[in-house]
């Protein structure tokens, strides 16, 4: 670690399954704007274009038709973020890859290495990419799977708001 200069990232984010789903056109374009995205998605574009022009009339149904998701094109962002942040060291492996799905959700792992090797500047860094994939994850219609927690089931069980269960739990105390 010393001598490479680096520190390894090896961290999971564990998507919500529910969410993952093929971007929308009006989608695409809004995308499009985001500035580290706009190679990926003219590549994805022609890519998907081609593939699907040579299946012929069989890609008018949906289901014979390639198109771009969500995860894939979160995946593709989270990787940019990555390759053009100052505190990722650009001659080391940088990936993002999605693991096998779990009953805790689809992992994406993030694998990259830091340039400093000082274990609180490493922490900093790795906090600050994680809070801000967290973050954005909400413009590609995707959340963190997460467990379902007592207050969830009051509230799908009696139809209460999530305000109103936490209203009650402070009272109670």
């Amino acid at each position: 670690m010393q001598q490479s200069g680096g520190r390894r990232i090896k961290r999971s984010l564990f998507i919500d399954a529910s969410g993952v789903r093929f971007v929308r056109d009006d989608e695409e374009q809004q995308l499009m704007q985001i500035h580290l995205l706009t190679d990926y998605i003219g590549r994805k574009q022609a890519e998907l274009l081609a593939w699907n022009q040579a299946q012929g009339n069989v890609a008018q149904m949906s289901a014979n038709r390639r198109r771009m998701t969500n995860i894939g094109t979160f995946s593709a962002y989270a990787l940019a973020y990555l390759k053009s942040h100052v505190d990722i060291n650009p001659g080391m492996t940088c990936m993002v890859r999605q693991l096998e799905p779990t009953s805790q959700g689809i992992p994406l792992e993030i694998y990259c290495f830091t340039r400093t090797t000082m274990w609180v500047e490493y922490e900093r860094i790795q906090g600050d990419i994680f809070d801000y994939l967290i973050t954005v994850m909400p413009e590609f219609g995707l959340s963190l799977y997460q467990q379902p927690s007592g207050a969830d089931m009051r509230v799908g069980l009696r139809g209460e708001t999530m305000s109103q269960v936490t209203a009650d739990w402070t009272r109670e105390r």
